[in-house]
């Protein structure tokens, strides 16, 4: 009926998440659940993950020209900046001016910076926009890349 003790009403366990929501709320909800992860909403948003070989970093910014992102490897930290220019309200019918209800679209200067492993290799880094996703590749050094050892 219930899967677990978090979902069943009144039980101790939905007490307690009903205290850690409200202590989110006196004491800064919206934090960062890590030292490398930002607070919900940055942007532009980001994936990170690797592979055997290389360092991968999602950038999801829609709506930027890729000439006003800058991409910088310095130190093992990588920084995404640049600005995106705010959208044109539509002019409200007979009025020049548009009254706006909600904005949830991010507009301005932005900059995310990303530490990396320290097996990766700045001499080997790539980076490509399309469809509104910034794409970095950072190669990983040879000598930390995993070796197959043959037993004789």
């Amino acid at each position: 009926m219930y899967e677990s003790l978090w979902s069943f009403p009144g039980g101790l366990m939905g007490e307690f998440d009903r205290l850690r929501r409200e202590l989110d709320d006196v004491f800064g909800a919206g934090a960062p659940a890590s030292i490398r992860s930002a607070a919900p909403g940055a942007f532009p948003a980001i994936n990170v993950g690797h592979t055997p070989s290389s360092v991968e970093v999602y950038a999801f910014a829609p709506g930027i020209d890729p000439a006003r992102i800058d991409v910088v490897l310095d130190r093992g930290v990588l920084t995404i900046s640049g600005e995106r220019p705010a959208a044109a309200p539509a002019p409200s019918e007979g009025e020049g001016k548009a009254n706006v209800y909600s904005r949830e679209r991010f507009a301005g200067s932005f900059k995310r910076a990303i530490s990396l492993p320290d097996d990766a290799d700045p001499a080997r880094v790539s980076a490509t926009y399309r469809d509104g996703v910034l794409q970095v590749s950072i190669a990983r050094r040879e000598e930390a890349q995993p070796k197959r050892i043959t037993v004789q």
